[in-house]
């Protein structure tokens, strides 16, 4: 994989990732771009114990906008983008509108205005994007082996760098897919988080580890994997990884990918892992692609071990989900879900791993 790094007209990094020997990238942005501004901040729920990101200024950023505006697409004459490049394999570069930031403003109260219990931090850390294609029109189940698996060395190669970043304590990849979830932007992309603190997911499953030790002496992470290997609720596997619906699934299609060897996050893998995800990866997502009559839109979430806590208890596993309950149909999150945090979900795991295991993925 060949990385090169050059810098945006604002100053921001954008990073080109090639797997074979393409043409130096040596395009300059020619736009004139006002310097990014970051005025993000943590405020700490003393309630629920979990830090909360304040980015107002994130009100101001591109909102749908026509397919042939896309910010994202490689920069033509007359029409320079994000990307200075008139192609490229996968991209990575600063987001402009970022929920944190290295360069955020660090002044800030140490309490929210009459809160005393509310604590206030600089929103620091650092949030990119991810540019799996050149290609408009393409999905991530699109792609093909090769350009998923560059896509596979991109993250660990993200992960490893943002990690090593004095005050980021987890590297979080993701993808959002479909207008339905969100999606502000439709070329195929994802981001990558770098957080300040441990997020509460992963806090919370460490929890359960930790108290699942203490009252069984046993390895809850490494009892579910061994217990879904070949349970009824598999979709698709090979030697290295295993895909399967949770037994106890909160979303109407959910799936969770497991290497079936212990890491703590993506740069652990090595190449045999790495083919073997890309190869099981595309399998599933097929599935969700073909399922009904078009694509489900889902989350794709890495969840990897905090950088500097965890590490042992931790086994690195990504967790694919859709919110599309049957065709026209969503799920959305009412009073129980939302106000509670309790999830009702509307189908049943096993019949889901079924579904799933039967799709024919052209």
């Amino acid at each position: 994989m060949i990385r090169t790094s050059r810098r945006l007209a604002d100053g921001r990094e954008i990073l080109y990732f090639d797997a074979d020997g393409t043409p130096a990238r040596t395009a300059e942005d020619t736009r004139d771009l006002p310097p990014v501004g970051t005025h993000s901040q943590l405020r700490w729920d003393a309630l629920l114990g979990e830090w909360v990101v304040i980015a107002a200024h994130r009100q101001t950023r591109t909102f749908l906008p026509p397919a042939d505006q896309c910010p994202l697409d490689p920069s033509r004459p007359g029409r320079p983008t994000e990307v200075p490049e008139a192609d490229y394999q996968v991209v990575v570069f600063e987001n402009r509108f970022p929920s944190l930031a290295t360069a955020v403003d660090r002044d800030v109260a140490p309490t929210a205005p009459g809160a005393p219990l509310a604590e206030l931090r600089p929103g620091f850390g650092r949030c990119e994007v991810v540019l799996f294609t050149s290609d408009h029109d393409q999905h991530f189940a699109g792609l093909g082996r090769e350009r998923a698996r560059l896509v596979v060395d991109v993250w660990a190669d993200r992960t490893a760098e943002l990690g090593a970043l004095d005050g980021v304590e987890q590297v979080f990849c993701f993808e959002n897919s479909g207008e339905e979830i969100g999606v502000t932007l439709s070329h195929p992309h994802g981001q990558i988080y770098a957080y300040p603190f441990v997020t509460p997911r992963v806090e919370r499953v460490l929890a359960s580890v930790r108290r699942h030790r203490e009252a069984t002496g046993g390895d809850l992470f490494a009892e579910l994997v061994e217990s879904e290997r070949t349970g009824p609720r598999v979709v698709a596997s090979n030697q290295h990884w295993v895909a399967f619906v949770p037994a106890a699934a909160r979303w109407p299609y959910e799936v969770q990918l497991f290497p079936t060897r212990r890491v703590p996050d993506l740069p652990a893998l090595d190449d045999a892992e790495r083919d073997a995800l890309a190869e099981v990866y595309l399998d599933v997502l097929g599935r969700f692609a073909h399922r009904m009559d078009t694509p489900m839109p889902y989350i794709a979430a890495w969840n990897q071990a905090p950088v500097r806590t965890g590490r042992e208890d931790w086994w690195l596993h990504l967790q694919l989900f859709s919110l599309r309950r049957a065709p026209g149909k969503l799920k959305y999150l009412a009073g129980s879900e939302s106000g509670m945090g309790a999830f009702i979900t509307d189908t049943n795991p096993e019949d889901v791993a079924e579904q799933l295991r039967n799709v024919v993925v052209p």
